[in-house]
């Protein structure tokens, strides 16, 4: 069957699959992404970005335009495309244990539609030994196809600057996946990193564990200073100042999102269960809305007030709230306070939340969940919680 496009990114809509699509549609490939999601098809189809991410339409339109770009539900465009981008992770179930063969059941259950010849990638975080469990579930079904598993590296909302600049790690199954990968990859940056796959698989998830791990130790921080009366901000800025050595000590902050708890539970789940850092980092991290609601109940009485709360992403100037520990906020507060009125500029999946001025009037306290840009000009009547400091006014609570 003739091959029509270079590229197709299965989950070709999603956070990781679009930006990846229009970036390698832009450097001059024919790239289809296929996405079963029919409502984000329709929105990128009728050139609107499906979410926040800067500098993405821009680019939305410019591929539209040259007429090297497709959206669609068919899977037939799959078998008509010489690489074949797989954007399916590695799922963690309700006890937050890895599902390992969730990705290959997913990609054997496209087997009618991968050909031999394709350059197969997986692009998604997986768990450890995943990459050549494909390999062998493909093999035995008769494929013959290179497989690479190249990890996507980007921050959310910073895709087509960081697809560009970071060095992208290449890891394959043969040196044919990793010498066609690289070459793919290489259209985007000129450093590729070579490695095994299980190098790559667990290279990923150090780098997601040790950044929730950094976040953990300075909500730990925060709310060992807090607790004794002073403002860990102000104890920050003396750590870091001119001190090159403790220059990356995070902010405290609520740590969420798709990807680090996630990952700090598969690899955990790798070492047996014996991790012990990042089962206390997620104690800390998850513990972190209760923390600063069970201070507010020692100076407030919360059965009688409105609690106010500004921001449900799980990060800011994005409208992105998987795993956003706003909403575990929420919950909580719903359950201690009279009433809670959340707000977010960003995010419209969400029917319950009202508008920021209703939250401004009706409000007792106030809490800064999201640190978006646009609440760093308010100027505020009630008693507010700001534990990232957004407001300059420390961040004690």
């Amino acid at each position: 069957m003739p091959r029509d496009n270079d590229v197709v990114v299965i989950g070709g809509c999603g956070h990781v699959g679009l930006p990846l699509a229009l970036a390698l549609c832009d450097s001059g490939l024919r790239v289809a992404s296929y996405d079963i999601d029919e409502r984000a098809i329709a929105t990128v189809s009728a050139g609107v970005m499906p979410f926040q991410e800067e500098g993405g339409q821009v680019v939305l339109d410019r591929v539209l335009a040259s007429g090297r770009f497709v959206v669609t539900s068919d899977p037939g465009c799959i078998s008509r495309s010489d690489v074949v981008i797989v954007v399916i992770g590695t799922p963690v179930d309700e006890h937050l244990n890895p599902e390992p063969e969730a990705v290959p059941k997913a990609i054997l259950s496209l087997r009618e539609h991968l050909d031999n010849g394709q350059l197969i990638v997986l692009r998604s975080t997986i768990y450890p030994g995943v990459t050549r469990l494909v390999r062998r579930r493909l093999a035995e079904r008769g494929l013959d196809a290179p497989l690479a598993f190249c990890p996507e590296r980007i921050a959310e909302g910073y895709a087509f600057s960081e697809l560009y600049s970071l060095p992208q790690i290449v890891s394959g199954c043969s040196p044919e996946a990793v010498e066609r990968a690289s070459a793919l990859f290489g259209r985007l940056t000129g450093q590729i990193v070579v490695v095994d796959p299980e190098e790559a698989e667990l290279a990923k998830l150090l780098t997601n564990s040790w950044r929730y791990m950094k976040f953990a130790i300075a909500n730990q921080f925060y709310s060992i200073v807090n607790d004794f009366g002073l403002d860990y901000e102000r104890v920050r800025h003396a750590i870091r100042f001119d001190y090159p050595r403790a220059a990356d000590l995070p902010g405290a902050g609520f740590a969420a999102g798709p990807c680090l708890l996630k990952d700090t539970m598969q690899l955990s789940a790798f070492n047996n269960n014996n991790f012990v850092l990042g089962h206390a980092a997620m104690m800390v991290n998850e513990g972190l809305p209760l923390y600063v609601v069970s201070r507010l109940e020692q100076a407030y009485s919360l059965a009688d007030k409105k609690v106010g709360l500004l921001g449900m992403s799980f990060k800011p100037e994005s409208d992105d709230v998987r795993s956003s520990l706003s909403y575990k906020l929420r919950r909580i507060l719903r359950f201690r306070c009279s009433q809670v009125l959340c707000t977010d500029p960003f995010v419209t999946s969400d029917p319950t939340l009202v508008p920021l001025q209703q939250v401004l009037d009706e409000s007792d306290l106030i809490i800064i969940g999201t640190p978006h840009a646009a609440y760093k000009s308010l100027q505020l009547r009630q008693p507010t919680v700001d534990v990232t400091n957004l407001l300059g006014s420390g961040v004690r609570v």
